[in-house]
């Protein structure tokens, strides 16, 4: 085998031009999948941070039906003071938790004293939904970065639009779950800039107001926000949460919560689907580069070399041993292209983290992309490559190894 090898090695290298054309054609395949792999996932986790840590944490928790019946945040709905016990001993239990907020959500009319608006409130115990969502207070624009009883954090396009100030005195009015109306002054502690878009009209306010604006003698959560010390765990807490609640029932003998990752809360991410289904086209891209690269080399070294075939086998060299040549020959091109594609990729992605990129995403700007490439992908790629190549040279091999000799040595 050894010698094969070497003979293999020696074909490539009569023919150094091709063969060098062809290995840097499969390495520059290979640092652009690489380049694209890190610029992109880079993107895609700043993406799923960005929503995440800002305002919807790893995982919520409700009460079944809930989260169909969100945009009118029912406060029937709620969970009662037993039901979140059981599931405050569920989150207890599971060592991937690193911290959860509890919130109430309601729907209400904001008013300046001059004109109202409809506005979605979150009545949230600072401290936890700051340990919860860290970026929370990256997104106060103006103000303190407290939320206070008696304090209201107005939403960006609240303010804008009527003109609302730090400082300025306004009216928050409900109708709690029982009917009646009530209502409660507040001073704006801070503008709230939205995470999803100039569409985002959720205030904040300190959740013992929350309580009092709708008659609460005792506490029931809307939902429960979720974030894990690790977020590669995510699916595996999310099973291990949601098997420990599903054995409680409701009156009905259904399930009483309903347990949901981030992904089946945001839209955004279908784009981080999207960016996973490109990664994979250009992975596809990358084999098509190496099977019609190497293929065609092989092709024509079968084809210029038809009489040493037939010489090497007409000394009694056997088809496997023919086959196996040019396999090697295959996997030799395949090899060097992904070592050398893997060096200048690993340089490109490192002279891209040095430069500190920016982009902008949604209403957040200058955030910093930070490419990176685990040995995992580049493992990966390269199996792929040398594979493929190998396969590539199959089809050329096999008919190298099934030529007559006396017909071989006849060509001219």
């Amino acid at each position: 085998m050894l010698n094969i090898f070497k003979i293999a090695v020696r074909n490539l290298m009569r023919y150094k031009r091709r063969t060098l054309l062809t290995a840097s054609l499969v390495a520059i395949g290979v640092v652009f999948v690489l380049v694209f792999i890190s610029v992109s996932g880079s993107f895609k986790n700043m993406m799923i941070g960005q929503i995440t840590d800002s305002f919807l944490g790893h995982i919520q928790i409700h009460k079944k039906g809930y989260v169909a019946s969100i945009d009118s945040l029912p406060l029937t709905m709620n969970l009662g003071q037993k039901a979140f016990e059981k599931v405050e001993k569920a989150i207890n239990e599971i060592p991937d938790i690193e911290a959860y907020s509890k919130r109430i959500k309601f729907g209400g009319m904001f008013s300046n004293f001059v004109e109202t608006t409809n506005v979605r409130l979150n009545g949230v115990y600072p401290e936890d939904e700051v340990k919860t969502v860290p970026l929370f207070l990256s997104r106060v624009k103006e103000g303190g970065k407290d939320i206070k009883p008696g304090e209201i954090l107005v939403p960006e396009l609240l303010a804008k639009g009527m003109k609302v100030k730090v400082g300025d005195t306004v009216v928050v009015i409900a109708t709690n779950k029982d009917g009646s109306v009530n209502g409660k002054q507040f001073q704006v502690g801070g503008i709230l800039e939205s995470v999803t878009g100039p569409g985002g009209r959720d205030g904040y306010i300190h959740i013992e107001d929350a309580m009092e604006i709708l008659r609460m003698d005792t506490m029931e959560i809307s939902e429960i926000a979720i974030r894990l010390r690790d977020f590669d765990e995510l699916h595996s807490a999310f099973d291990r949460l949601r098997d420990k609640l599903s054995n409680e029932l409701n009156k009905q003998g259904g399930p009483a919560f309903e347990v949901h990752t981030w992904e089946k809360l945001s839209p955004f991410y279908n784009i981080a689907r999207m960016i996973d289904i490109m990664t994979f086209f250009v992975k596809l891209m990358l084999i098509a580069i190496v099977l019609i690269s190497i293929m065609n080399v092989m092709v024509m070294a079968v084809y210029e070399r038809i009489r040493e075939i037939g010489t090497i086998a007409a000394i009694g060299t056997l088809p496997g041993k023919i086959v196996a040549m040019f396999l090697i020959e295959g996997f030799s091109l395949g090899f060097f292209g992904v070592v050398i594609g893997n060096i200048l990729g690993v340089a490109v992605i490192s002279v891209l983290s040095v430069a500190k990129l920016t982009f902008n995403f949604g209403r957040q700007k200058g955030l910093l992309l930070s490419p990176s490439i685990n040995l995992q992908d580049i493992l990966v790629i390269s199996i792929i490559v040398i594979t493929i190549s190998v396969i590539a040279s199959l089809q050329p091999a096999y008919k190298a190894s099934r030529m007559n000799p006396i017909d071989a040595l006849r060509h001219v």
